[in-house]
């Protein structure tokens, strides 16, 4: 078992931030309670069966629209995870380190510079990708009840993070960024709004531009009298809808409602057709793919910066 046991820096770093290590696995199991124990009481509620198979919750059952409340906090907070972790990181983790001159202490311990960022990165990496995962595993506990209602489809922000492989990727960088601004701004404060800034801005960059990774698939059909109204898959995420000109252009506007004249809809132009532009489900995984590599290669180079830059202060 001893071989088990954390050595040096390792130790050190757990040592000095146990306590947010205790607030963390508090709060695991806190939300574990809270979840569990709200899917616990919506069970007890079976829902009412109509005609067709269809089904909804039944009027008394108030533990499901808490628990989609509870989901919905879940989401923001899932979602928030990569932010904390990089102002952790870059603020008290390792800007505080030189801005108090802790670090010249363990320095004189025989542990080279990078053996001791090394540590410092690998034990909050375990620790933040372990607890993304468990807090994973109880989103997926209420997923299951949720999934497909409103602000609960597979490309909702909140959702589309948290049931694929992309949120450990953006806590990866988080790391790496912390990593490298904390030593770039040495001051706490500072290294913590800078690491807050950056990750929202690649966390807001990557959500605009995630669904322009893979092409579009495309619906026409006529816009015309009685003509009706376009349909994409029910599980389909809708990008753009509009008009078609005579000239084969699209056009802003909207669609011909069934029991509308063509000519009410854009009586400017000539309406040949309409359109619409959707992602279908399949489009989730290869999307998290790219969007996952993406933040992996930044998270390469931000280490490797952090390292370079370690190395060139502290040789």
């Amino acid at each position: 078992m001893s071989t088990l046991a954390l050595r040096g820096p390792y130790w050190v770093t757990v040592r000095q931030y146990r306590r947010t290590l205790w607030l963390t696995g508090a709060l695991v199991l806190a939300a574990l309670a809270v979840i569990g124990g709200l899917r616990i009481w919506d069970l007890q509620y079976p829902d009412v069966y109509v005609e067709d198979g269809y089904q909804h919750v039944a009027d008394d059952n108030s533990g499901y629209q808490l628990l989609r409340g509870a989901m919905e906090q879940f989401s923001v907070a899932m979602v928030l995870l990569p932010f904390l972790t990089g102002v952790f990181v870059a603020g008290p983790l390792i800007a505080r380190e030189f801005e108090s001159g802790t670090y010249k202490l363990s320095l004189t311990q025989s542990v080279s510079p990078a053996a001791w960022l090394r540590a410092k990165l690998l034990t909050t990496t375990a620790v933040v990708v372990g607890t993304t995962l468990v807090l994973t595993a109880i989103y997926l506990i209420g997923w299951g009840r949720v999934s497909g209602t409103w602000q609960f489809s597979w490309a909702d922000r909140g959702p589309y993070e948290i049931t694929g492989v992309v949120l450990v990727s953006y806590v990866l960088l988080a790391v790496a960024v912390g990593a490298l601004v904390g030593q770039l701004v040495r001051r706490t404060l500072l290294a913590m709004a800078a690491t807050g800034g950056i990750m929202g801005v690649v966390m807001l960059v990557l959500s605009s531009f995630r669904w322009d990774f893979l092409p579009v698939r495309t619906v026409t059909g006529p816009a015309l009298e009685n003509a009706s109204t376009l349909m994409v898959p029910g599980d389909a995420l809708l990008v753009e809808q509009g008009l078609i000109g005579v000239s084969g252009k699209r056009l802003p506007g909207w669609f011909c409602s069934p029991d509308a004249p063509a000519e009410h809809c854009r009586p400017d132009e000539g309406i040949a057709a309409q359109y619409a532009d959707y992602h279908p489900q399949s489009h989730f995984w290869p999307t998290q793919l790219i969007e996952s590599g993406i933040l992996l290669a930044l998270a390469a180079l931000a280490a490797y910066a952090a390292f370079r830059l370690l190395r060139a202060r502290h040789p």
